[in-house]
């Protein structure tokens, strides 16, 4: 091999201690880490959700955060999956905005099959628990939590799933903020009265929303809430909570 071919061919090659960029990867040329994301940016905070005879409520408020600062006021962080289930998502909106699209691409896959056969709210949720715990295993997790609702067979369900693909199910269950402040008050309801009714369950996150507007510096006091029971799935908002700071001058000790 003569000399100008040796040249050719170690054109652009590596130089001592470094490493040699492949042309035509779509990579720049530098060789470094594979970046994921390490804090989340816009951020929406708790999601309520509980059982009623016959079906499943959950609420979000509609505040999306950057950092602290109220970024945006009229996100939606509750989606219908098909007409048994809803979802709704605290944590990244980017995160949510990613799972909520791969959610709806598998839906129209499996509708586009006609067998009959649909995703159950107990399926959704089997497969949020491993997409979320193969993520968190990649060291790449999708930052958020997720509550799944809905009616199957006649029978309510409700579950939960974080980032790490720690799972439960329950009658009430609740995120972010909600888990220290609103839960508490939904089960001390759910445990006096198992047999809520559409309506009661409806007043009772009215209520723990408003609690949250008063307590959660992220949260906010406009909201939505989903309904799911034998007849479908309503999304119900935006809707405001009125609220009173007449006492706010009393609060005192948290300067």
């Amino acid at each position: 091999m003569s000399n100008n071919l040796k040249l050719n061919f170690w054109q652009n090659g590596p130089a001592p201690g470094q490493f040699y960029s492949f042309p035509g990867n779509g990579s720049d040329t530098s060789c470094g880490p594979v970046r994921h994301t390490l804090n989340p940016m816009v951020t929406g905070t708790s999601v309520l959700g509980v059982k009623f005879t016959g079906g499943v409520a959950i609420a979000a408020d509609m505040l999306g955060s950057y950092g602290s600062l109220a970024r945006f006021r009229n996100i939606s962080r509750l989606m219908k999956v098909n007409d048994s289930t809803i979802l709704g998502a605290s944590g990244d909106y980017a995160d949510y905005q990613y799972l909520k699209q791969v959610i709806e691409q598998m839906v129209i896959d499996e509708e586009l099959l006609s067998d009959g056969h649909n995703y159950t709210p107990r399926a959704v949720y089997s497969w949020l628990t491993r997409v979320m715990y193969n993520r968190r295993s990649k060291m790449n997790p999708l930052w958020n939590t997720v509550v799944i609702g809905g009616v199957d067979q006649g029978q309510s369900f409700l579950g939960y799933v974080d980032k790490l693909g720690v799972a439960y199910e329950a009658s009430t269950v609740a995120t972010g903020f909600g888990a220290y402040l609103a839960q508490p008050l939904m089960r001390e309801v759910v445990d006096n009265k198992p047999d809520l009714s559409q309506q009661e369950a409806r007043d009772l996150l009215e209520r723990c929303l408003k609690v949250l507007y008063y307590r959660d510096a992220r949260s906010y006091n406009r909201y939505e809430i989903a309904i799911v029971t034998e007849q479908g799935v309503e999304i119900i908002g935006p809707l405001s909570s009125e609220t009173n700071w007449d006492i706010a001058h009393m609060v005192s000790g948290f300067e």
